[in-house]
């Protein structure tokens, strides 16, 4: 039994999307299909809501229409009561108007040719209940009519004699016009969703088009089918914005990798030299079994343990400012430049690293570990290239930037042309004269420098050895068993600028 086959499911594989797809159909609705669904939802509520708010205000203005009528009538009939001047029967226009005249008693002194005249359409507590100006329904039937009926009811008569003047109106015309408009909105309303449906599915479909371009595109480049880009849509909007942003990312991952797969090729590539010269060596010993100088082969190994030890942890301390993952500092404190200086100049032979004098103290805040290895990676790049000497001279704020020491490290080599002299600080970067073995360099050393004067706050860039009186080209004083420099070379001058800060107090 295999050891995914003991895993419970929720520790096993994610499955992908491809497996997910053999599976069968998943419930989970599209993008397209949720956009759609969500906005024909939205929009069935508000025409839901829409059509019962346009039913209830067509309602409210037909009443509306209705009592306006039949108030008209009812004041007309209320003046020729108050002018003791009713005709009997009451005129009115319309089959569908029924008047009524009672008195105080609900006694009827006067009605239509179509009203009852023995039965009022209100009793007398109704009629009481009826606020001004308002009205009141009541069932057809009890006039001879169909639907409902609309009764307004007018004071009239002088004081002594108070009289009302009822007046019904048939609301079957308003119940018509309502069914109609109900039947219409039931009937047109799906009708409608379902065509806003099939327009909606259409323009979010071609909306989310460039989407599907850009997932098919990613899709390719991820199966290595094409290498790339992704494809940019010619609209101006979020799509196109977000498809530039893709392929910006893209680029800085290809970037990253090329510069991973190149990191990789040439620390195995430097790795490599080292331990070939130790197999070498200690091939060579067994094969010379006791006449072997083992004293001698263990120095050799010791040298070339160091070299690979050097190029372990300048690999490391790379890594660890690849990963971008912020790390505690280790202890740091005020350090003096030329305490610094003198310090680490002292392990190498003088001549050639010279060391200029200053009387200004020149204080700085950093590890000094990291400070001495900015010096040591320095001086072993300028001691290996220098003809004569090597001069490392401190100039303190006062006379160099505001609020920045100057460290220099200048040689009387062959120099670096101008053309190079940034590409020096990438990793493994050797030029063609420096391409050599014996050397010791790996490349490594200014692109160390560079990242640990970045930490520190300051910057590192190189010029000419004569661009500030750097060292005497005309007569330098060789070191013993130094190559000669070329008549010609300009030298090349290191100039590191680190933060200044107040000297600690005593």
């Amino acid at each position: 039994m295999s050891l995914r086959q003991l895993l419970p499911p929720r520790l096993g594989r994610a499955p992908s999307a491809t497996e997910n797809d053999r599976k069968g159909p998943s419930l989970t609705l599209s993008l397209r299909a949720r956009l759609m669904v969500i906005g024909v939802a939205g929009l069935a509520a508000g025409l839901a809501v829409g059509g019962v708010l346009l039913v209830v205000a067509l309602g409210y203005a037909l009443e509306r229409t209705v009592d306006t009528e039949a108030f008209k009538t009812a004041d007309a009939v209320a003046m020729l009561v108050t002018e003791n001047a009713l005709p009997n029967p009451l005129p009115v226009a319309g089959a569908e108007v029924r008047v009524q005249v009672v008195d105080a008693h609900s006694r009827i002194t006067a009605a239509s040719i179509n009203a009852d005249r023995l039965v009022p359409m209100l009793d007398r507590d109704k009629i009481a209940g009826i606020r001004d100006r308002s009205g009141t329904y009541i069932p057809g039937r009890q006039l001879g009519v169909t639907g409902p009926v609309r009764v307004v009811a007018v004071p009239a008569g002088p004081p002594g004699d108070p009289q009302t003047v009822l007046v019904a109106k048939s609301m079957s015309d308003v119940t018509h016009s309502l069914k109609l408009v109900r039947t219409v909105l039931t009937i047109g309303f799906p009708l409608l969703l379902v065509l806003l449906a099939v327009v909606a599915w259409r323009v979010i479909g071609a909306t989310l088009r460039p989407v599907e371009a850009l997932r098919a595109g990613a899709e390719e480049i991820t199966g290595g089918t094409r290498p790339g880009q992704l494809p940019v849509p010619a609209s101006r909007d979020e799509i196109h914005r977000l498809a530039v942003t893709l392929n910006g990312m893209l680029d800085r991952l290809e970037a990253a990798r090329l510069r991973q797969r190149a990191f990789v090729a040439d620390a195995a590539h430097e790795l490599r030299s080292p331990l070939a010269n130790m197999r070498t060596q200690l091939e060579v010993a067994q094969h010379l079994g006791g006449r072997t100088d083992w004293a001698a082969v263990a120095d050799d190994l010791l040298a070339d343990t160091n070299r690979l030890s050097r190029l372990v942890d300048d690999l490391l301390l790379l890594a660890r400012a690849d990963d971008g993952v912020p790390r505690p500092r280790r202890a740091s404190g005020p350090v003096e430049l030329v305490e610094l200086l003198s310090g680490v100049a002292q392990r190498y032979p003088s001549p050639p690293v010279r060391v200029t004098p200053t009387a200004v103290p020149a204080w700085t805040e950093g590890e000094p570990d990291a400070l001495s290895r900015v010096v040591a990676n320095l001086l072993d790049n300028a001691v290996r290239h220098a003809a004569g000497e090597v001069v490392l001279t401190v100039v303190a704020s006062e006379r160099a930037d505001p609020g920045f020491h100057l460290v220099t490290v200048t040689d009387d080599g062959p120099g670096i042309p101008e053309s190079d002299r940034e590409r020096v600080f990438d990793r493994f970067t050797r030029l063609d004269d420096a391409r050599t073995r014996d050397a010791g360099g790996a490349g490594l050393g200014l692109a160390i420098v560079r990242e640990l004067v970045r930490r520190l706050g300051g910057t590192v860039r190189l010029g000419p050895a004569d661009a500030d009186g750097g060292p005497d080209h005309a007569a330098p004083r060789p070191r013993p068993g130094a190559a000669p420099a070329p008549a010609s070379g300009p030298g090349l001058r290191v100039e590191v600028r680190l933060p200044a800060v107040r000297p600690p107090a005593v």
